[in-house]
Formats: structure tokens, sequence, C-alpha cells
């Protein structure tokens, strides 16, 4: 197995590459569109080749698989891959907010074996092994035990009027930390609908798991990764007894559609 302390090592540090280009912080920061109204920043590249020398020594035989790298082909013959979004929720970083965070997954055989984030804005760095729970700041995470689909807390700006049974709290743009939220109890429902990217919810979606949530695609589905495609269909994180509940919304909303 990987040295677990390099790990978090390498992560932390991958964090304060982050924040010290981070204008939250007083830093000038070089950002633009790779298109249009997909941005993205210096930050993002300097996190990508960091992580990516130093997670290829930590563990040479994986492969790589990152929203900032051209696309290898040959990462389909690795059981192994390092799974990697070097900054998720570029718009708060840009603007100077806190919601954004550093995300890395180990995929082992197309599943989740560690999951990493660091949100040093925030002073949180989030961890999950496979079968042995998931932890935030040294402390073990319970996730949400909400038993009705009606009151549930959604990190949202604002709710639709079709969920107005529902609560919204803070939503940061970090999906990643989205989901992590309800790994902490702090929210009971995260859901998308559109087509996403493996990076973005590899790493959250495992600690979340790791943490009791029920995890998903927007059908209910189980998640793989370190596919050809690397996206999936959406991504439902909720109390495990309401995931049902929730999967009957999305799937009259998507029939709508």
């Amino acid at each position: 197995m990987i040295d677990s302390q390099r790990l978090e090592s390498i992560v932390s540090e991958a964090g304060r590459i982050a924040y010290d280009l981070w204008p939250g912080a007083g830093n000038d920061l070089n950002a633009w569109e790779k298109r249009p109204g997909d941005p993205v920043c210096e930050a993002d590249l300097a996190v990508d080749a960091f992580l990516k020398r130093e997670l290829g020594a930590l563990l040479p035989a994986a492969g790589w698989l990152s929203e900032e790298t051209a696309d290898d082909p040959a990462r389909l013959g690795h059981d192994l891959i390092w799974l990697v979004d070097p900054v998720d929720g570029t718009r708060d970083f840009i603007r100077g907010r806190s919601g954004w965070a550093v995300s890395v997954a180990l995929i082992s055989g197309g599943r989740p074996l560690i999951g990493a984030l660091c949100a040093p804005a925030r002073g949180e760095n989030w961890t999950a092994v496979a079968g042995q729970g998931a932890w935030r700041n040294g402390e073990r995470l319970r996730a949400s035990t909400r038993d009705a689909l009606t009151g549930a807390r959604v990190p949202a700006h604002a709710l639709p009027k079709v969920d107005t049974d529902l609560v919204a709290v803070d939503q940061p743009n970090s999906i990643a930390l989205r989901i992590a939220m309800v790994a902490a109890d702090e929210a009971d429902l995260v859901a998308t609908v559109r087509w996403g990217f493996e990076w973005d919810i590899a790493a959250a979606g495992m600690i979340a798991r790791e943490a009791g949530a029920a995890v998903s695609d927007a059908y209910g589905r189980k998640l793989d990764y370190n596919k050809r495609d690397p996206r999936a269909f959406g991504v439902l994180v909720s109390a495990p007894a309401i995931h049902g509940a929730a999967v009957e919304r999305l799937a009259q909303r998507l029939t709508r559609d």
C-alpha cells in the first residue's frame, strides 16, 4: 500500500500552492477561459503539474486522469489511476471566495480506493480510505441520517419552485465540497442532472460513502471510474433513507426534460 502520510503531505502542499495564488489571500492571479463559460487560472496548472510529478513518484504504476491534463488513453490499461481536479470550484477561487478545494482520488479497478480533499481557505483536510471511514481534520465523519425528503438540507443559492419543500443551505462552488457536506452532516442531499466528469466527484464521493452516505448517478446507478468516456450523468449523494425518494423525484424531472 502507498505511504498515506506522504500522500496527505502531497495533497496539503498542493493546497498551499493554490492558496499562495488565491486572490482571497491578497494575491494577484492570471485567469482566462478555456472555452466560453469554462474558467481556468494559473493555480489550476501549477497544482496539476505538482500533483502529476509527486503522485507519479509516489505510485509509478498508476495512470493519470486530470481536468487540466490532456487525456492519455494509456490510462485505460492501468488498474490503478490517480483522478485529480487541481482546483475544484475555480469560479469561487478566482472571485476570492473560499468554496474551492484540491481533489485527489486513487482508483483501483474502477472503484475509489482513497479520497482526499484539501480546502485551505476553509482550514479543512478531508480523507477517506475504502473500508476505513472518512475524516475531516482528524475527526471521524458521520453522514446525514435524515429519513424524510421533505425538509432535507440542500446546498443551493436558491431552490426551484418544485423543490420548495427542501431547505437551502450554504453552497460552495466546488461540487466536491457540496458532496462532502453530506458526509459531515451539514447537508442531507446533493444532486446534479447534467453530464459531469469523474474528477469532480471521485474523491468527495468516496468520502461521503465512507461516512455512510448513499452515492450514485442521477438515475440511482453505481458510479464507475476510469471509463473511456470519463463522464457520468449527474451525481446523487444523500442520507441513505432518502436516496430512493430523491431518485424518484429526479426521474420525474428527467422524464419531463
